[in-house]
């Protein structure tokens, strides 16, 4: 099981595979992904599982809407939103450090793939801001694109589903702030000279947020939804609402992404997932099984009306 930044991914997954161990990632990063599924026939030679993108999303939400378009049968959209959240938000970016600054900033970076007219289309991250509203005491969060949320569906999907898009959640206000930071280059990778010194935007603006945006005391949660709707107007949808673990100090974050990521891992190993090759979560893990087990360690997915 790999929680090493996504781009060590693949000469991991190389490595797993010469030595014929069953693998799991976290995964995250959608042309990784496409790289370990060539992979596929060598995994298959030697007989072992390698399962990429095993966290909340990708992970957790690509096994819900998989079997959200099995229950529909013919299925004409799919909506993903998720949010790593600070239970008490404070201005003037509402958000805390959840995971790595770096990776989320990433997203906001990166177009986004998804399906429009059952075709895969990219769109720009940040972008066609919505509402999403959820019960008390989270209220109405703001969705938008963000890259690598659901990893390879938009092309295992194409000409089967109409539309299909996923959105990262964060309390009302943040894009305002964000989408101009990054439109004036302070997320840029490349570096620039400063006082004769080259420096990367992003290196420095991560250097000066994080101290703010670290709340060692801070209690997060997990927003998540999934709604499928069927060409013949049928609808289903689940919710999570994750909260920070007082008991263990486990973070609501850490709960999603970690025990996804275990689960998968022993399902592997235990052979509940028997198929060997290369595979994602929607294509390999089993949907009963995967919720009962998160619910065993008290993450509830829920169906919702």
């Amino acid at each position: 099981m790999n929680a090493l930044p996504y781009y060590f991914n693949y000469p991991v997954t190389k490595a797993a595979i010469a030595s014929g161990l069953h693998y799991a990632d976290l995964g995250g990063n959608t042309a990784i992904v496409q790289q370990q599924k060539a992979l596929h026939t060598a995994a298959q030679k030697k007989q072992v599982s390698v399962i990429p993108d095993c966290g909340l999303a990708p992970g957790m939400v690509n096994i819900i809407a998989a079997e959200g378009i099995r229950r529909v049968g013919d299925a004409d959209s799919v909506k993903i939103f998720v949010g790593g959240l600070p239970q008490k938000p404070e201005p003037p970016l509402n958000y805390q450090i959840v995971y790595s600054l770096e990776g989320a900033l990433d997203y906001y970076t990166t177009p986004s793939w998804i399906l429009r007219a059952s075709r895969p289309q990219r769109v720009d991250a940040l972008s066609e801001l919505e509402d999403v509203v959820f019960p008390s005491p989270v209220g109405t969060l703001e969705a938008f694109h963000t890259g690598g949320g659901i990893s390879t569906m938009p092309w295992a999907y194409s000409g089967k589903v109409q539309t299909m898009e996923y959105k990262t959640l964060r309390y009302p206000g943040h894009v305002a702030i964000m989408h101009p930071i990054r439109e004036l280059g302070l997320l840029g990778n490349r570096p620039i000279k400063v006082k004769g010194v080259e420096v990367s935007p992003r290196d420095a603006f991560i250097a000066a947020v994080s101290p703010q945006l670290t709340k060692p005391d801070g209690r997060d949660l997990v927003a998540l939804r999934v709604e499928v709707r069927g060409k013949d107007g049928r609808r289903v949808a689940w919710q999570l609402l994750d909260y920070f673990d007082d008991a263990t100090g486990i973070s609501a974050m850490m709960r999603t992404t970690g025990y996804s990521l275990a689960i998968t891992g022993l399902m592997q190993g235990d052979g509940r997932i028997s198929a060997t090759g290369v595979y994602t979560p929607d294509e390999a893990v089993p949907f009963q099984a995967y919720v009962d087990e998160l619910r065993r360690r008290g993450v509830e997915i829920q169906e919702v009306r």
